[in-house]
């Protein structure tokens, strides 16, 4: 099983990631955390890049392809060895956020970036997508003074990337949103119950 939590910066996904992963773990399973971009040598490279070295100029199709890079690195690396040894695979992000932070909130096209994310993925889909929704103004509590490149976009881009996010779940099935503004326990209850629904679990 492949599961993926996504959503605005401040959402709380690292938190959830591991409270998920300790849930699957109680049942049984052999649990393989990922963060999309990192995890792999290169993925590791490829996120300092990215989060952090303002000082590159760095077109939005060239951003696109780094996350892409890192991303078929993660898949053939990690994902798609645990999977094959029929191990749960939760991560941290993955193509959807390249659709909405590049896309929806960048400019390009969506529909061009899910195909090229077919490729970089060879095809490999979480069969869930958890996407933690907040307001901005919340998020942005929740951020503080201290942003990475991207999350220092400002309001307007940052409104964008979750219009982005809710706009791609109302014609993707395999994408929940959850509400994010209560506490850790109450947003965990809200994820559990659309993994039982969606992933049919017992």
């Amino acid at each position: 099983m492949f599961l993926t939590l996504d959503g605005v910066d401040g959402a709380g996904k690292s938190t959830q990631v591991e409270r998920l992963a300790a849930w699957f773990q109680a049942a049984g399973h052999e649990v393989v955390l990922c963060r999309d971009p990192g995890t792999t040598p290169l993925g590791m490279e490829l996120r300092k890049i990215l989060l952090h070295r303002e000082d590159l100029g760095m077109d939005r199709r060239s951003e696109m392809f780094l996350y892409m890079a890192a991303r078929a690195q993660l898949v053939e690396e990690v994902i798609r060895p645990a999977l094959a040894a029929g191990k749960t695979v939760i991560s941290d992000r993955f193509l959807l956020a390249n659709v909405v932070y590049q896309g929806h909130a960048g400019g390009l096209d969506p529909a061009v970036l899910w195909q090229v994310g077919r490729v970089a993925t060879d095809g490999v889909e979480p069969d869930l997508t958890v996407v933690l929704d907040l307001p901005l103004e919340v998020a942005a509590e929740r951020l503080g003074p201290v942003r990475d490149r991207i999350e220092s976009r400002g309001p307007r881009y940052l409104q964008a990337v979750r219009d982005g996010f809710l706009a791609e779940s109302r014609h993707q099935p395999r994408i929940a949103v959850i509400d994010a503004r209560g506490d850790a326990d109450a947003v965990f209850s809200q994820i559990r119950a659309a993994v039982l629904v969606h992933c049919r679990l017992h």
